[in-house]
């Protein structure tokens, strides 16, 4: 009897693993059940070309107010990503830009710089703040669901690739989240607040609290 138990404790508390080798998505659209994921292709249907991507082949439109863009790739639009557990991204900065602070609920995010220069930092649950400059060839982490962000401190234009653990890692905008109005004040506002924090070197910064996070504007 108790092994019994003990073998369906097992079973219940086991990650789900794939049953197949792959399981490329069906497009979206053409869904007809909803499912915690996407549902799988007809594996009679499933060609090489599912598993390749030229979606990050070219940078993404900087045309903002934050000389910026953040394109990332799901299984959604790469159907070979399905059920892998994976998301990949590309974000272009213009020199001065900025990727606001934001979160990914679902994944932690790895960055690879290929070009130019970056401030990247994030902020941990007991408000301290984790800060550094890296350039092309080195690789940065954002643990999951933590408030981080990407600023352009070189002299040329940079670019990164990022992979997340999840095949829908989601998005919390610091910008949906505080009073910033979208104008270049606000906006300098900010760049130059996160710009002292990196010159400080600091790894404790009271103020920057997930629930006072506009503070970072004073």
């Amino acid at each position: 009897m108790f092994l019994v138990v003990f073998t369906r404790i097992k079973t219940c508390l086991a990650d789900c693993e794939n049953l197949q080798d792959s399981c490329p998505a069906v497009p979206p659209k053409k869904q007809t059940i909803f499912i915690n994921g996407l549902p799988c292709k007809n594996p009679g249907n499933i060609t090489a070309q599912d598993f390749k991507t030229s979606e990050l082949s070219e940078a993404g439109s900087t045309d903002n107010i934050f000389c910026s863009s953040m394109n990332i790739v799901s299984a959604s639009e790469f159907p070979g990503l399905n059920t892998l557990g994976l998301s990949i991204g590309r974000g272009d900065i213009d020199e001065d830009g900025l990727i606001a602070p934001h979160y990914h609920p679902r994944a932690t995010e790895m960055i690879f710089v290929t070009k130019g220069e970056l401030v990247v930092g994030f902020v941990d649950t007991k408000n301290q703040i984790f800060q550094k400059f890296i350039c092309a060839g080195d690789v940065f982490v954002f643990p999951k669901g933590l408030f981080h962000f990407i600023l352009n401190r070189g002299f040329e234009d940079a670019t990164f690739f990022s992979v997340f653990n999840s095949q829908n890692p989601g998005l919390g905008s610091f910008t949906a989240a505080t009073p910033f109005d979208n104008t270049v004040e606000s906006l300098e506002k900010l760049k130059r607040r996160l710009i002292s924090l990196s010159a400080s070197e600091t790894h404790n910064f009271k103020d920057l609290t997930l629930s006072g996070m506009e503070n970072i504007y004073i």
